[in-house]
């Protein structure tokens, strides 16, 4: 019985210690002068804010805090991507970011045909 607890006790300790390592990642190489990931960078995606700058530390982090949000109502919050103008999720909406072709990022502006 004591092993089984203790090993809870470790198992809980290396997934709190995933989450943070994968916040870490993904709030620091989103909000860098690359604005990507590894991976986005390969898709020659970015994330931006809603006027194409870098999103800052914070923004960044309240995105990747946002997707928890997202895959809790049924990964409906991605979805919304399909159906929303600015095909954002709702991790985007929430933190005010968009993702966007690297190629186009220039040209991602404020739109004032959407209505925010």
């Amino acid at each position: 019985m004591i092993i089984l607890v203790l090993f809870e006790i470790e198992l809980l300790q290396l997934q709190l210690f995933t989450i943070l390592i994968a916040w870490i990642y993904y709030a620091v190489m989103e909000s860098s002068d690359e604005k990507a990931s590894v991976g986005k960078k390969l898709l020659a995606i970015q994330v931006t804010d809603l006027k194409g700058n870098k999103l800052s530390l914070a923004k960044a982090t309240i995105r990747y805090i946002s997707k928890y949000a997202s895959f809790c109502t049924l990964l409906i919050g991605f979805l919304m991507a399909a159906f929303t103008p600015r095909k954002q999720a709702l991790h985007d909406i929430i933190s005010g970011s968009l993702v966007v072709n690297q190629i186009n990022s220039n040209n991602v502006g404020f739109d004032p045909k959407i209505n925010y």
